[in-house]
């Protein structure tokens, strides 16, 4: 990749960022070996995946002493999007585990340095398939392009390497997807990635089954950086190129972002996104998934939620994979905290996320049966010094309604009848975030919501402070006569879209929106109440705070209306909007 692009260093940088989260103990070399020395030795392999035979740049790292009389447990990694094997943050997992005992091997992921093929999204059928064939390097079935072999990988039969995978982002979606068509894989770490790409890039809070609305900067900003890849590292490999319409990702890939950008939907043209979507994520393969999984994800990350992480973790353990979760303080959007697992302070030795990849390693690559490996669920507290624990995903403990004077109350008893109105404009009128601004370091401005587009619900002061941990879950009915001619158009994106999300307000006013996250929400029909579920987060309320819950009729970081398209929210005792929230302290009102 490009060292003048910033945005991508960014993104490499969450690739490796768990690799090195602490002193891994030695894996048995020979004796007289010098501890933490290793040599490096660029391989190729040459794979056949999704029609095309193209190569597959690595680079191995043996730990000195490690040999065939004296094996030891191996690390495979792959790049985030729009890097290489080589550019400082992949290149790092395998420096870190190799002087830690481990044999590491790092590729360039398909499409991405100098490795061919076209970038298939990790694809189980394209780039699971080529992952695959590296652990037949390492399980001693076959040779790299120069005929070097790895006859020194611990292995738990004929073929059977034991290794591990870890890597974030791109570098994390690429496990799972190898998992599920290569069941030698013994324990994965996947951080801040996705579960299903069609909800990353155009989520819909309220309905899966419903074209969700447009992510644009996000999006645009990584298919920009892909299709620029055969300039950023230039090749004359063919196998890099597919079209002058669709330069260096599969048609498929490209045929989904035109048509998000398109502001069109038809049905049609809208199944097959979607199809397509899914079949590249986790949703799709998890249930062929059975290597022990810890599931790192960041608070801070507009790109990939915790939500994603979540339908993750809950799909595994519901199958009876070993599955545990950590929500970190950093993600896509930034979000780095004060003791956090961060390379640039060398902090690896004491960072709560190193510990515990420490820990999960040790139990399935090392097999030592005695190893804790921590928490079923934990959770960074920037409000306290420590992660928090708990068995699981806390449940949704209190509802809150919406009174129709404006006020979120604790009881039924006390709404308000009343009704008020927002209406959009063609141009956004509320802001989030920036997205790419906490990737390249530049500054953003306040979320903010124009009088008059939308509405909001604020609670008395809080008595005592109130911790939320998990994604809170709105049910609303609106009233949209506009949207209600034109909705059962064929055309999904006739429909109203609206953004739910909560603020924290303090005494003197000043409103935080919560890692700047909104839950973007296009209204299956807007003559039947919806259930919309908002972003997780992990926050405490402080006492004499407020909660403030807002629906706003757009977001500049997101696509928004077609025309104008004004909402009415009525509320009265018998039938109103809740709001209920998953809270392990306190309670509102």
């Amino acid at each position: 990749m490009s060292r003048a692009l910033p945005l991508s260093r960014k993104l490499l940088a969450l690739a490796a960022t768990t690799a090195l989260a602490g002193p891994l103990a030695a894996a048995g070399p020979a004796q007289g070996a010098e501890p933490g020395t290793y040599t490096v030795t660029p391989l190729t392999f040459t794979v056949e995946v999704g029609g095309r035979t193209c190569a597959v740049d690595a680079d191995l790292y043996r730990p000195a002493g490690v040999d065939a009389a004296h094996p030891a447990p191996a690390v495979l990694a792959t790049n985030g999007f729009g890097g290489s094997k080589t550019d400082g943050s992949t290149d790092a997992i395998g420096k870190a585990f190799a002087e830690r005992g481990y044999v590491g091997l790092v590729y360039s992921g398909l499409g991405f340095g100098r490795s061919g093929c076209l970038i298939s999204l990790d694809d189980p059928r394209i780039d699971g398939q080529a992952a695959a064939r590296l652990l037949d390097f390492l399980g001693g079935t076959r040779a790299a392009d120069d005929g070097t072999r790895a006859d020194f990988v611990t292995r738990d039969g004929a073929g059977d390497p034991r290794v591990g995978m870890v890597g974030g982002s791109y570098g994390g979606a690429i496990q799972l997807a190898t998992a599920s068509v290569d069941p030698r894989l013994d324990a994965l770490v996947p951080l801040i990635t996705w579960n299903d790409l069609a909800y990353s890039l155009a989520p819909n809070a309220a309905d899966r089954a419903t074209p969700g609305v447009f992510k644009w900067q996000w999006a645009n900003g990584f298919y920009l950086m892909g299709e620029g890849q055969p300039l950023l590292v230039p090749s004359l490999d063919p196998t890099r190129i597919n079209s002058l319409r669709c330069l260096h990702f599969v048609t498929d890939a490209c045929d989904t972002v035109r048509l998000l950008n398109s502001g069109r939907y038809p049905a049609a043209e809208t199944k097959k996104m979607l199809d397509f979507a899914r079949s590249v994520s986790p949703v799709s393969y998890l249930d062929r998934v059975t290597a022990p999984t810890l599931i790192v994800q960041g608070q801070a990350d507009s790109l990939f939620t915790l939500n994603e992480a979540q339908d993750t973790y809950e799909r595994l353990q519901a199958r009876g994979v070993e599955t545990k979760m950590i929500w970190q303080s950093w993600g896509h959007s930034g979000g780095q905290a004060p003791g956090e697992l961060d390379l640039g302070q060398g902090n690896l030795e004491t960072s709560y996320v190193g510990q515990r990849v420490l820990a999960w390693f040790d139990r399935y690559l090392r097999r030592d049966a005695g190893v804790d490996t921590g928490a079923e669920f934990a959770y960074h507290r920037s409000w306290q010094s420590g992660y928090g624990t708990a068995a699981g995903v806390p449940a949704l403990s209190q509802k809150l309604y919406l009174s129709g004077d404006g006020k979120l109350v604790d009881n039924r008893s006390k709404v308000a009848r009343g009704s008020r109105t927002y209406t959009n404009w063609l141009v956004p009128t509320s802001h989030s975030e920036s997205s790419l601004a906490g990737l390249v370091g530049l500054p953003d401005p306040q979320p903010y919501d124009l009088a008059g587009t939308h509405l909001a619900w604020t609670s008395a002061p809080l008595a005592a402070p109130v911790d939320l941990v998990g994604a809170p879950k709105a049910t609303l009915r609106v009233v949209s006569p506009k949207t209600e001619r034109v909705q059962d158009s064929g055309d999904a994106a006739d429909r109203l879209v609206l953004f739910a999300k909560v603020y924290d307000v303090a005494p003197d006013g000043k409103k935080t929106l919560v890692n700047r996250l909104v839950a973007p929400v296009r209204v299956p029909d807007v003559t039947r109440p919806f259930t919309v579920e908002l972003p997780g987060i992990a926050h405490r309320y402080e006492a004499g705070h407020r909660l403030e819950f807002v629906i706003a009729a757009s977001d500049d970081a997101y696509a928004g209306n077609r025309g104008v398209k004004p909402v009415i929210v009525t509320a009265a005792p018998e039938d109103t909007g809740t709001l209920e929230l998953p809270l392990v302290k306190g309670r509102v009102g």
